[in-house]
């Protein structure tokens, strides 16, 4: 099971994905972390639905869980830096971390970062958790557009843009 394993991670680490900040705020605090598990689920549901998978072990994940909101901030070219700040690679950590730019509260609460390329404002409708990770399910109240440019994306382990965008 460890080669099928260490297979998976190495597959997934060639499936490029848009670099996502989530963060929460209400009674259980402030919070915030980086995932690249971010996809939509469905526009066709009385409200738009997406999902996210976090760590269950991430500093994040109780407090979104209590929280009951989320927001998925989408992030662009150029913010790597924020990317790293909520991974964990800086020495900032719980609300501190949100020093790092300019933020504004969503429909939910949830803080919408304000040079995000898109920020879904979202509340918790399922959750369940498999293995080592919590999968949301978020019914979104809003989006905000706010930002310009390529999307910041994560593959083979490291950040990139998008050299050109087909249409």
């Amino acid at each position: 099971m460890s080669d099928l394993r260490a297979d998976f991670l190495e597959g997934m680490s060639r499936a490029a994905a848009t670099v996502n900040i989530i963060t929460t705020d209400g009674e259980a605090g402030r919070a915030g972390l980086t995932v690249s598990a971010m996809t939509a689920v469905s526009a066709d549901t009385p409200k738009p639905t997406l999902l996210i998978c976090i760590n269950a072990g991430s500093a994040g994940a109780a407090p979104i869980l209590a929280n009951g909101v989320f927001a998925v901030n989408v992030l662009g070219e150029g913010q790597a830096s924020v990317s790293d700040v909520f991974a964990g690679r800086t020495s900032d950590v719980g609300a501190a971390r949100f020093g790092c730019a300019r933020w504004q509260a969503g429909v939910t609460g949830a803080p919408l970062l304000d040079e995000a390329l898109v920020s879904f404002d979202c509340r918790v409708s399922l959750h369940r958790q498999i293995g080592t990770h919590h999968v949301l399910f978020g019914e979104v109240e809003a989006v905000r557009f706010s930002g310009e440019g390529r999307p910041l994306i994560y593959a083979r382990r490291g950040y990139a843009v998008p050299s050109e965008l087909l249409s």
